[in-house]
């Protein structure tokens, strides 16, 4: 079994990270809810589309290494290892940001990956050559088939619905708050705790 699985927002946990740089930026109220959809939304609501693609590139770049992981998801990527799976990272991301100072995201996603504990062959098996970064969304497809994915696990079920997703693997969906489970015909999980229990259970 060759997992598959998204970075951001999937793996990345960015919520807590746009809100607080928003606020101190002076870009939102405190009050705005902390979660990433939220202060898009607040920004795109007042007309502020170029400042909502800086704070991406802040988010990604410099200041990625105050992200969290989404929770449980180190000990089910530990577990999937554990269990004889290989494990691959495969995310559709731009080398720089659209706007503002040039950071390389790639090496700031690698940087993170390491922080965190994820690039470790004893515990996730994973090393920086399991991790691919790809420039567009066709190379993202084109990878996940060249791996050989059983299973790929991402956050956009646009994505997972592509025509041109791969026969023969597995989409998962990785919906924390629920958004998309009704509007999509895919199998769709809100945690990596449950994630955790059906890939077990898949692998076993």
């Amino acid at each position: 079994m060759i997992l598959g699985i998204d970075f951001d927002n999937t793996i990345v946990c960015y919520d807590r990270l746009f809100h607080r740089l928003a606020v101190e930026q002076g870009l939102v109220p405190a009050d705005v809810p902390a979660t990433k959809a939220d202060v898009r939304d607040y920004l795109r609501s007042i007309d502020r589309e170029d400042d909502w693609t800086q704070l991406q590139g802040l988010a990604y770049g410099d200041r990625i290494l105050e992200a969290d992981p989404f929770p449980g998801v180190v000990d089910a990527l530990s577990a999937c290892h554990g269990a004889g799976m290989q494990l691959r990272i495969v995310s559709h991301k731009t080398r720089h940001p659209y706007r503002g100072p040039r950071y390389d995201l790639h090496e700031a996603a690698h940087h993170w990956l390491a922080h965190h504990g994820l690039i470790d062959p004893d515990r996730t098996g994973l090393n920086c050559d399991n991790v691919y970064l790809e420039l567009t969304k066709a190379d993202k497809l084109h990878r996940i088939a060249e791996l050989g994915c059983t299973h790929f696990i991402d956050d956009l079920p646009e994505f997972l619905a592509e025509p041109e997703f791969p026969d023969g693997v597995q989409p998962i969906l990785f919906d924390p708050v629920g958004r998309y489970t009704d509007s999509f015909p895919l199998t769709a999980f809100r945690s990596w705790f449950e994630l955790q229990q059906f890939l077990a259970v898949t692998a076993a």
